[in-house]
């Protein structure tokens, strides 16, 4: 007989997929804008290009209610344990986008105090180019994290990214 037979108000789903749904539907982000990224994210947020129709229509300020962090800028290695301890206390499941080439690989920044790609502190799962991308290009990767999601690809994740273990330097003796 099939679904056909069934009275018009049932709806039947596979609570796999309802979980996705709700996840993919409601991704809070977390602010973590370091450099001119920073603007054109804050500019996806507003009125024209309109996150909240993606369910994100709130930047947390607090880490234990978001559960994405865009990293939209440079990285210091003084910004990294900073950005980890954040990381670290974010609700599961939690994601990663690197917004601009700087997050993504250090752009022209090649020294020792800029980090050379954020996966170097954080796993990361959607990377979003240019300098700076615009608002377009970040929410184009906004909806690749969310087909990600949606297709359960993100929760095969191998590992945990790179995996560092950043601790406090050790004091010299003077």
């Amino acid at each position: 007989m099939g679904l056909e037979g069934l009275n018009s108000g049932i709806l039947t789903t596979r609570i796999e997929d309802l979980v996705k749904w709700a996840r993919r539907n409601s991704v809070w982000p977390a602010t973590f804008g370091l450099a001119c990224c920073a603007i054109e994210m804050m500019a996806s947020g507003a009125a024209h290009y309109d996150l909240s129709r993606f369910g994100m229509e709130v930047f947390r300020a607090s880490p234990r209610q978001a559960d994405l962090m865009i990293v939209a800028g440079r990285v210091s290695q003084k910004m990294a344990p900073v950005l980890r301890q954040i990381y670290d206390q974010m609700v599961e499941p939690k994601w990663v986008i690197s917004m601009g080439v700087c997050a993504s690989s250090g752009g022209m920044f090649n020294n020792y105090a800029i980090v050379q790609g954020v996966d170097e502190v954080v796993p990361v799962d959607v990377y979003v180019p240019g300098c700076p991308p615009g608002p377009e290009t970040l929410m184009h990767g906004i909806l690749t994290l969310h087909e990600l999601i949606r297709s359960g690809q993100i929760l095969r994740r191998p590992g945990e990214g790179a995996g560092i273990q950043i601790d406090e330097p050790v004091a010299r003796p003077a």
